[in-house]
């Protein structure tokens, strides 16, 4: 595995985690930061990592295969090199379609200079790949066109999230405001992407109900403007905690009763966030609000693991809170359906072998 990294005093660093060999090679920080400095920092990473690669003690390593991963669109450069010096296929597995979700967010004009200059970036990197996994049925759609190239596949490939053990974590719900309380917990990043105002109002709408409050842990672009706003409002019902490790996400989990999931309204396309595997992992139900049609809608209406809504209803949203937290159905057969759904679709096994199978296809390479 191949990790770009800021930080690192030297251009690699070789080591091996949890039986993996795990090579980090020195990168620009790319995470919380403004959007200007974030863009020069990926335009050069790929670049950055070459020269790391080559100075390494796998330099010289003929690679069966490259599984590469967007974000980030700009990896195209370093996945062409390991490809054209090892003569193998390589997977591109997608979770954001960029830079279409910044336009749909309206954080881009369409018709702007910097949409085509990313649009060309992540053209590239389409264009240096064999086969393309994308999350559901809705996102095939998009990549249409680009089947069309000889040689080339779009598949769906569903999020993985590895299993781990309840151990413990650093947040004891109990040495909080929220102790005693049904807790709603919304665990990942917090950007414009989630759109995760709409909890907060959720929670002020709430703020009389003592049998109910809400966790939101993580980092992103939006927590230090949430929790000015959680302040100003003086929600008493409402705990902010900086992002945990995932090992401690299990343990957190299980102090909690419904898990938090929010895609902006105004995205077009689809979308299953981790959050979500990591809640049918830990048997939890979950509220969500999507952007219509998203594919998740009909996962959790089929397999009965939550309540979702296509809107930013407040009225709704308390409704479909009020519901979950006062339902009577035994968890236990909320908990199975959950663990049921996580090992039929989004256990990491399934993952390795669909990947596997497009890497050793017949290939004209």
């Amino acid at each position: 595995m191949m990790v770009p990294t800021p930080g690192l005093a030297h251009d690699w660093e070789l080591s091996d985690e949890g039986g993996v060999q795990v090579l980090r090679l020195r990168a620009m920080r790319i995470k919380d930061v403004h959007y200007v400095p974030r863009t020069i920092g990926e335009s050069v990473m790929p670049y950055m990592m070459l020269r790391g690669l080559r100075k390494s003690p796998l330099a010289g390593v003929r690679w069966d295969g490259v599984v590469c991963y967007a974000p980030s669109i700009f990896h195209g450069p370093f996945v062409r090199a390991l490809k054209s010096a090892s003569q193998c296929r390589a997977y591109l597995i997608v979770r954001d379609i960029f830079p279409e979700w910044a336009v749909d967010l309206g954080l881009m004009l369409k018709n702007g200079i910097p949409f085509h200059g990313f649009k060309a970036v992540a053209n590239y990197l389409y264009s240096v790949v064999d086969t393309i996994g994308v999350q559901t049925e809705g996102n095939l759609d998009y990549f249409r066109r680009w089947q069309r190239g000889k040689g080339r596949a779009a598949e769906v490939l569903p999020n993985w999230l590895a299993d781990r053990p309840i151990d413990t974590t650093s947040l004891q719900l109990s040495d909080t405001l929220l102790a005693g309380r049904k807790v709603f917990v919304y665990a990942g990043n917090m950007g414009v992407a989630q759109g995760v105002d709409v909890f907060l109002d959720l929670a002020h709408r709430m703020r009389e109900r003592t049998d109910i409050g809400f966790l939101f842990v993580g980092r992103g672009s939006e927590v230090k403007r949430l929790e000015g706003l959680a302040a100003s409002r003086r929600l008493e019902n409402v705990v902010f905690h900086d992002e945990i490790p995932p090992d401690e996400i299990p343990a957190l989990l299980a102090q909690c009763h419904v898990g938090l999931i929010a895609l902006n309204p105004r995205h077009k396309s689809h979308n299953i966030p981790g959050k979500f595997i990591a809640c049918m992992q830990a048997g939890l139900p979950v509220l969500a609000t999507v952007n219509p049609g998203n594919d998740l809608v009909k996962l959790i209406e089929t397999e009965h693991v939550g309540a979702v809504s296509e809107s930013t209803s407040i009225d709704e949203l308390e409704r479909l809170a009020l519901a979950l937290s006062q339902s009577t159905e035994n968890r236990t057969s909320v908990a199975s359906r959950s663990r049921c759904l996580y090992e039929r679709l989004f256990a990491p096994t399934a993952a390795v072998r669909q990947i596997v199978t497009a890497l050793t296809a017949p290939s004209d390479i």
